[in-house]
């Protein structure tokens, strides 16, 4: 007999990158104990079995890892034409059935085997009353598997009964052959397989005191029931509804990581939530709503605090990619060795310390989507030649990988930083300037549009008094026109830093008034204030008015305040002593 003769065709597959958890569900929902996985070729390269679920349940595995991470690699197969006789020494199963040009086209399991044997020996021999009767491939079939097997013939007579279901049972192997089924096995039904020819597939059965879940399948021979086979499944219910359990909070905690991943991964602004009176600011935001229609690569620029990542979500919100991921990266936040991993992503063992089963990359997340490039000119600049290539060729390549992969995203780039004069002393590429700056919008700080006071200062309030919980009347005119006449070097973010603060200062059910303002936004028009002083003092309330601003710009991190002051950590550090800083 030929493999090709008895195999099941067209087997249910599952790709190498899918998680445990759905890999369960799969076998679950189909009545089936394994899958063969397939990379993102469609090569056959492993099989998961239910072997590999217990394993995984019982050393705490997250069941969210990916099936690759605990599959069976060691795979064997064997080939359509080949007998069937020749295959019972690999002691399997589930064999895998593969053409000449190694496509998967079936699997060959013991049922199958059982079945077919059991028709074949019946057409030699019509009477199948004694285990003389079998062949010795039959037996090794039984002995060999795991699983409690159990066969009867027409007349209801055990003429099979593997080692495995006798032990289950208590009963010596050889004593229930030729005895009828309904006196060995209590509360069977194989029995009823032989009068209704249907299949019992994940069925409950009660054996002494424990309720197994049983599979009877019916023999058929030219159009009638010969026999049936029997299978225990689980031995203990309480198994499937410790695992069903199990199970089904894993898939609440699934469906309930992947809403909130598709939030952190989608655009929360859009151009409603950039007010502005300010013609220069109007202009800007038309330009962007223009360009958000197309594919080019955007540069925003600007200074810190004027809006670039609210313009760069708003632009994906605006495009044809609104429904696909939005994924940010601020190049200036990642140690530059971490970086290229953070970006591009690794294969499992491309370095030590590396996640097991890889590690996907931001741009292959943002695939089909826009990723935002926050800070691009602190990338460093064997970096920057990546990015280049990503974008010319459209396509990229894990650490680690021998592989490319193609990708289709947008590319949205910011940065505060003057790009052209870093280019002059070699600290950024010109060619991926010009890459990423097909378009380029320049966000004009807040101290060039004024006429957007008014209207910030209102939404910001009121964003800021529900987060507080606290009945504020408003903001006096004094506080607002000492708001309006300060130069803001922190642009709207410094703004929103000033206006919090001060809803935190004053009482429930006021209105915010001049001395709920900062000290340094206050300056000469604070009545407190000594207006006599020399011109040293003057420079120390400066200095240190200056960096009480940088570190509210930057809510208090010390490394980034002293970037922008343009000073060491330790000068930094000196200063805030120096002036009582804490």
């Amino acid at each position: 007999m030929k493999v090709n003769d008895v195999m099941t065709r067209n087997p249910i597959t599952i790709n190498q990158d899918k998680q445990i958890i759905y890999a369960a569900r799969l076998m679950y929902d189909n009545k089936i104990d394994s899958l063969p996985v397939l990379d993102s070729r469609g090569e056959l390269i492993g099989i998961f079995q239910k072997e590999n679920l217990y394993y995984a349940i019982a050393n705490n595995i997250d069941l969210h890892s990916e099936i690759k991470d605990i599959m069976n690699k060691d795979i064997k197969w064997i080939y359509p034409d080949q007998d069937t006789d020749k295959i019972l020494d690999m002691n399997m199963g589930r064999n895998l059935v593969l053409d000449k040009e190694n496509n998967l086209v079936g699997v060959l399991t013991n049922t199958d085997l059982l079945k077919a044997y059991y028709n074949t020996n019946n057409v030699i021999n019509r009477k199948l009353d004694t285990e003389k009767n079998l062949t010795g491939t039959l037996k090794t079939i039984l002995n060999n598997a795991y699983d409690g097997i159990v066969v009867i013939d027409k007349n209801r007579k055990i003429t099979m009964i593997n080692h495995s279901y006798a032990k289950f049972l208590n009963v010596d192997k050889d004593e229930v052959i030729g005895k009828d089924v309904t006196d060995v096995i209590e509360n069977t039904r194989l029995h009823v397989i032989l009068d209704t020819g249907e299949s019992e597939i994940g069925e409950i059965q009660k054996i002494g005191s424990r309720n197994i879940v049983a599979m009877r399948i019916p023999i058929i021979e030219e159009g009638k029931v010969v026999g049936a086979i029997g299978k225990i499944m689980f031995r203990d219910i309480q198994q499937v509804n410790s695992l069903a359990k199990k199970l089904n909070v894993i898939e609440n905690e699934l469906k309930y990581y992947k809403k909130e991943l598709i939030k952190e991964r989608r655009a929360k602004y859009s151009f409603e939530n950039i007010p502005s009176n300010s013609d220069t600011m109007n202009k800007v935001k038309l330009l962007a709503q223009k360009s958000s229609k197309s594919n080019s690569t955007i540069l925003i620029v600007g200074e810190s605090g004027t809006g670039k990542e609210l313009f760069a979500h708003s632009i994906h919100n605006a495009s044809p990619r609104k429904l696909k991921p939005f994924v940010k990266m601020n190049c200036a936040a990642i140690p530059e060795d971490l970086l290229e991993s953070e970006l591009f992503g690794y294969e499992e063992g491309a370095f030590t310390g590396s996640k097991k089963g890889g590690k996907i990359g931001k741009f292959k997340l943002a695939d089909g989507g826009t990723i935002f490039l926050d800070e691009i000119g602190d990338m460093p600049l064997n970096m920057q030649a990546k990015i280049l290539r990503v974008l010319q060729e459209k396509e990229l390549e894990p650490i680690g990988s021998n592989k490319t992969y193609p990708i289709d995203v947008r590319v949205i780039s910011a940065t505060n930083r003057d790009l052209s004069s870093m280019i002059r002393k070699g600290e950024f590429r010109e060619d991926l300037y010009y890459r990423i700056n097909v378009i380029k919008l320049n966000i004009p700080p807040l101290r060039e549009r004024k006429e957007d006071l008014d209207i910030l200062i209102d939404i910001l309030l009121e964003k800021h008094k529900g987060d507080v919980g606290k009945y504020i009347k408003g903001i006096s005119d004094g506080a607002r026109n000492i708001l309006k006449t300060y130069h803001w070097p922190g642009n709207v973010r410094q703004l929103e830093n000033v206006l919090e603060r001060a809803i935190n200062i004053v009482e429930s059910g006021c209105e915010i008034d001049i001395s709920h303002l900062p000290e340094y936004i206050r300056g000469k028009n604070n009545n407190n204030e000594d207006t006599s002083f020399s011109l040293k003092k003057a420079v120390e309330i400066t200095e240190r008015n200056t960096i009480i601003n940088a570190l509210e710009l930057t809510s208090g991190n010390r490394v980034h305040a002293a970037k922008i002051l343009n000073i060491s950590r330790s000068s930094l550090y000196e200063k805030m002593d120096k002036y009582k800083i804490e």
